[in-house]
């Protein structure tokens, strides 16, 4: 009986094809890694219209005519930068909007010196974003505007609804959550736990580089390893790559948070859950939700690993508003903004439910102006 020969010829041929593909891939990612990098993050045109401090309004123009009278207002959150909604040119949250028609306006909260410690979360919604609405009341002449906000940046926008309803048109909440008492969510169960009177009381400030770690620290197998092997296996490709480095750009660049504005979100909202329950005080006021009378849609992840559906979904039913629409999408914090399916659907969706609504703003004439001001 003969043993089967071993092909050693095919295998060695096999392993030299291989080998000359691998070479050619170092070759063509060492050209690309060591060439000229188109990486800038947003690159959409603005101009700065409002100054306050480290906080900055900026402004963009539709595209084409505007098909809404009234501008619609994007409160980021305080966590990481609002460059997130312009992070590449052809995934866009701001070019979307703009090429549906629609004037944004977009707070840069700016990045906070030892000087912000104190700022508390009145002073964000009463003083910095009112102190916006304002301008913008008063330089497109109308009684409410239209506001829209992402992630805590929209617990922000809420609260301000809540308290501000007369200014309000319509309300856009994005992966923001107002229901905290959930264990869905590693960033919720950590919250409930921190010693954050400790923590402020030793940084002043809540350092960023503190925070971007515990962010990673949420999913370290795709967050610390999975993405490098990822673009190890993509370095070759010239978009993967200034896409992948738009994205550290973006995560590495987390200012720190105001001392007392983050122990009274993780005291209040993270730890005693008040929003929800109409239990939190601004500045003396109760955030009451039943106050947030005006047309609401409210649109989360289904996949939210930070804001997950059960911390977001319950504001629909809190609110006094008869005009509401809940969204539950089949993607995660990041996707929402970026994926595909976020691409495809959210702007869309979010132009589309804007058009339906807008025509019952009013605008202000210049004797009415007057009045307003007096008042």
């Amino acid at each position: 009986m003969t043993e089967p020969k071993i092909p050693v010829d095919l295998i060695l041929a096999k392993l030299a094809a291989e080998a000359e593909k691998v070479q050619h891939r170092l070759k063509k990612a060492k050209d690309i890694l060591l060439g000229p990098l188109n990486t800038d993050i947003a690159i959409t045109p603005h101009e700065v219209v409002y100054q306050e401090d480290r906080v900055r309004l900026k402004h963009y123009r539709p595209l084409k005519e505007p098909r809404l009278k009234t501008p619609l207002l994007l409160v980021y959150a305080l966590i990481n930068r609002e460059t997130m909604l312009d992070l590449q040119p052809d995934r866009s949250v701001i070019q979307n909007l703009l090429k549906e028609g629609i004037e944004v306006y977009l707070i840069d909260w700016g990045i906070p010196t030892r000087k912000d410690r104190y700022l508390s979360l009145d002073d964000h919604v009463n003083g910095y974003l009112d102190t916006i609405v304002d301008f913008l009341l008063k330089r497109h002449r109308l009684a409410k505007i239209n506001l829209m906000g992402v992630s805590l940046g929209g617990t922000l926008a809420v609260m301000y609804a809540a308290l501000h309803p007369e200014k309000i048109n319509n309300l856009i909440t994005l992966v923001t959550p107002s229901h905290f008492d959930t264990d869905k969510g590693l960033l919720h169960i950590w919250m409930k736990e921190i010693d954050v009177d400790r923590m402020i009381d030793t940084f002043g400030n809540l350092p960023g580089e503190l925070l971007n770690v515990g962010f990673l620290l949420l999913n370290p197998a795709r967050l610390v390893f999975d993405k490098y092997v990822g673009f190890l296996e993509n370095m070759d490709d010239q978009e993967f790559v200034e896409n992948f480095i738009r994205m550290e750009k973006w995560i590495f660049d987390c200012p720190d948070i105001p001392g007392e504005t983050f122990r009274q979100l993780v005291k209040d909202c993270y730890q005693k859950n008040l929003l929800i329950h109409n239990k939190m005080e601004l500045g003396g006021k109760r955030v009451d939700l039943k106050k947030i009378t005006m047309p609401l849609l409210n649109i989360y992840g289904r996949y939210d690993h930070l804001m997950p559906p059960e911390a977001c979904e319950p504001l629909t039913r809190k609110v006094g508003s008869k005009d509401t629409e809940r969204i539950c999408l089949d993607t995660g914090h990041i996707g929402i903004l970026l994926g595909a399916k976020g691409q495809k659907e959210l702007v869309p969706r979010i132009a589309g439910w804007l058009k339906d609504r807008d025509k019952k703003n009013k605008t202000l004439k210049p004797s009415a102006k007057k009045e307003e001001k007096k008042k």
